[in-house]
Formats: C-alpha cells, structure tokens, sequence
C-alpha cells in the first residue's frame, strides 16, 4: 500500500467505515490500531502532534543577561545597540558562559521580537479585510494551458472570469490571449451568468494581466452582450486581481 498522509488515512478510514467494513478489517488493510480508528471516525482532521518542551541549554543561565542588553538597546541610539557579536564576547568574558555564537545568535532573533512586542513598540499589524457586493467586481486573468491536437501539444490560453462575491467563474479556452480573445472572453462569461456591464465605472480594468480598457471598450462589450452600458448588471464592470484557476 502506497505511503499515506495521516489526513489521507484518516479519510479513508472514514470511507470504509461509511460502506461498512468492521473494526477489525480497517485495521487489518491499514495497520493500524483501533484506537487510530476511532479517532478518524470521531474526527475529521488529526489531532495536533503535542509539542515537546524546550531542552535544557548552556544559555539559559544567561538568558536573564541577554534580555536585560536587548531591553536596554531599545532606547539608546542605532549605532549604540548591541550586536549579536558584541553580545557573545561579554557573556563569555565576564560571565564566563560556555556558550556558541550559534546559540547566542539564534537566541537573540527568537527573542528581539518578543522583546519589542512586551514594550508596546512593534509595529501594529492591521488587516483588512476584502469584502464584495453581489455582482459588483470580478476576477480575470489568462493563463496557459497545454492541449493535444492532431496528435500534437500545443499551448492555448484559457480566459478565466471569476466573480468576487459568489465566487462562480467561467472559463473559456483561446488560441491567443490578444485584445480580441479578452473581449470575447468577457462577452462570453457575461452571457452566461446572465449580466451585462454596468454603469458605475468609467474604465474596466484588469491590473494583474496589464489590460486597461477605456469607457469606448465597456460601451463595446455591452454591444457584445445585446445591451447598453446604462444598464445596471449582475456581472462585473471591474476586474481586479487574478483568479487561481489560471495559476
């Protein structure tokens, strides 16, 4: 039997047991244990592998030392600040730590950015988040793709069109990916999720594949899907982004 990630094992576990193979057979084709089984059987996802605590170190007597220079080093001026060399040679000089660089410098980039978060002095991190109205903004890229024809591989373009709110995509597959594909390609994906372009944008625009096409354009694909652009519509009139079905 070919090697099994424990998530593999764990969902064929759970498949066999769902067609009602016994205990004792599921243990027997994957060799395991039944305690093994019951946990895939109660849940879904492994549990977590326990972390191990930290081994003893030569440095830990001198941690104390090290955090006292780090903390020291946030307000005296940049040339001042101790460098991991400049604390190694102290440590083994004057405390007469027997200790390696390798340690000493693995030590202070682990603990340098604890040290900065407990003063308050780290960076704050903000996130924002990426929130889409219904048929307001979608995805569009090209990517390659490689088909056999006549018995020959030969490498196309697949127009992938995603929208951002609902995430349903089209795709279509041309032999180039020039201005005319890139119509086409919308042409199509609007006709099939029954939208049109809206009215709302002055230029659409896709900032990943370079594409920045003004209003005339938009006024062209509306023509393509049978409406006018003054319509208002479910697919998108601003493509942002690159959807991951092309890569």
């Amino acid at each position: 039997m070919p090697q099994m990630s424990k998530v593999e094992l764990y969902a064929a576990i759970r498949r066999d047991h769902r067609d009602g193979m016994k205990l004792r057979e599921i243990a027997r084709k994957y060799n395991v244990s039944w305690r093994t089984i019951r946990k895939a059987v109660d849940s879904v996802w492994p549990e977590p592998r326990k972390k191990l605590p930290p081994r003893a170190t030569a440095l830990d007597p001198y941690k104390a030392v090290v955090d006292g220079i780090l903390r020291a080093d946030l307000d005296a001026p940049r040339k001042q600040r101790h460098t991991v060399t400049r604390l190694f040679h102290p440590l083994v000089a004057e405390h007469g730590a027997e200790v390696s660089y390798q340690q000493v410098r693995r030590y202070v980039a682990d603990r340098k950015p604890q040290i900065l978060v407990e003063s308050g002095k780290a960076p704050i991190e903000a996130f924002v988040p990426q929130t889409y109205g219904p048929g307001m903004e979608a995805e569009v890229d090209f990517g390659d793709v490689t088909v056999k024809l006549a018995d020959e591989l030969v490498t196309c373009y697949l127009f992938s069109f995603r929208l951002s709110y609902s995430g349903r995509a089209v795709h279509r597959v041309f032999a180039s990916c020039g201005q005319e594909a890139f119509f086409e390609g919308h042409v199509h994906a609007l006709r099939v999720l029954g939208g049109y372009v809206g009215d709302n944008s002055s230029a659409i625009s896709c900032f990943r594949s370079g594409w920045s096409l003004p209003s005339r354009s938009a006024d062209g694909l509306a023509a393509g899907v049978g409406t006018t652009r003054r319509c208002r519509g479910h697919a998108a009139d601003r493509c942002t982004g690159t959807p991951s079905a092309t890569g």
